[in-house]
């Protein structure tokens, strides 16, 4: 007799902490879309504090929280009422959602409790319940004294994961040797949407893309001001959901949304841009060499990126505060990679299969 077939359904809830950028919630996204792409069963629900359009929902369900957003000083508020209200409501939001879609896997985004441990009364409630439970990390974090300082308070004390994944590799940034990680995490390489369609490209086209837009403004001057010095190049602005109106610049369009730039990077010629996780990851994948103008604060995360892929020969990296002149002599630069540059320097663009395998594979051991 013929043993009969398990089908594993699996129901997955991915919850991450907001920003002035979409990075966090555009990775969660991308797995839950992955996850049903393998196993079109599945059910995945959001959630999020992100108030924006998600464009890239692929029959994702989306449960909203109250916004927390950092302020110049790195503090996080809402517009519409006191943060501890606000945390009170996502915490409660957040068991809810547990509560009444008993999941099989849990995946929660950079910080293991929450901004301010508004997590832990659902996770304790979905681990009671038999749910597995995931921490997902970027591929770097901060510098290595703030992570040692995040690692020592409460919001890490007692983190019991069933796995914790890496967003990245080793050699980009070793999370135990470096930050002295109290787990050994799985790297599963980086999360983005796929190598796009091959396209025909514009050696005179240049992206600007400054993230969210909440704190690129230089870039997108630098990146006008480089068209306007190059009469035979032409430009096309990335405006995120907190970026500025741009109005009255020459050869310079404009594309506002938060769909990511993956189809204007493979036609371009080049891109200057911050180095945000998912921008930068898109532009690698769609074989493009960017010019990165990370920020510095409220975390050197974007700025320790830039650098060390430019010591792997992946981008040229300005500072913000750069004079245009100071980037204009990088467009004559080689700006376009291939396939192998990526594989000769570690650089795996499969993080999101990898990664659903792993969510599966948890959700396959809690339903037996």
């Amino acid at each position: 007799m013929t043993a009969p077939t398990i089908v594993v359904m699996g129901t997955y809830v991915f919850s991450s902490h907001d920003g002035y950028g979409l990075g966090h919630v555009r990775r969660n996204v991308l797995l839950a879309n992955e996850v049903r792409r393998q196993h079109p069963g599945a059910r995945t629900v959001i959630v999020t504090g992100v108030d924006a359009p998600l464009p890239w929902l692929q029959g994702c369900e989306i449960v909203r929280v109250p916004s927390l957003v950092k302020d110049k000083a790195g503090r996080y508020a809402n517009a519409e009422m006191d943060p501890a209200a606000a945390l009170e409501r996502r915490a409660a939001i957040f068991e809810s959602v547990v509560e009444r879609v008993r999941p099989d896997v849990v995946v929660i985004d950079r910080h293991p409790s929450g901004i301010a441990g508004e997590l832990r009364p659902g996770l304790e409630r979905a681990r009671r319940a038999g749910a597995a439970t995931v921490l997902g990390l970027r591929d770097i974090l901060d510098d290595a004294p703030t992570v040692w300082s995040e690692l020592a308070g409460p919001n890490w004390a007692d983190v019991d994961f069933d796995e914790v994944v890496v967003y990245g590799a080793r050699h980009l940034c070793d999370h135990e040797a470096e930050y002295g990680l109290p787990v050994r995490p799985h790297y599963a390489g980086w999360v983005t949407e796929g190598v796009p369609a091959a396209a025909e490209v514009d050696p005179r086209l240049l992206v600007i893309a400054s993230g969210g837009g909440g704190d690129g403004a230089h870039v997108t001057e630098v990146g006008i001001e480089l068209v306007r010095r190059n009469a035979d190049w032409r430009g096309v602005v990335v405006n995120g959901p907190h970026a500025d109106a741009i109005r009255g610049a020459s050869r310079v369009s404009v594309v506002r949304g938060a769909d990511g730039c993956r189809e204007l990077f493979a036609g371009a010629g080049a891109s200057v841009q911050m180095a945000g996780y998912n921008t930068t990851v898109e532009a690698l994948a769609a074989g493009l060499r960017p010019i990165l103008v990370p920020r510095r604060a409220p975390r050197r995360e974007q700025a320790i990126r830039a650098a060390r892929l430019a010591a792997l020969g992946l981008a040229d990296c300005v500072d913000d505060g750069a004079d245009v002149g100071e980037v204009a002599w990088l467009l004559s630069r080689p700006r376009r990679l291939r396939p192998a540059d990526l594989h000769a320097a570690g650089f795996r663009l499969d993080g999101a299969r990898r990664t659903a395998e792993l969510l599966r594979s948890l959700a396959h051991k809690v339903a037996v």
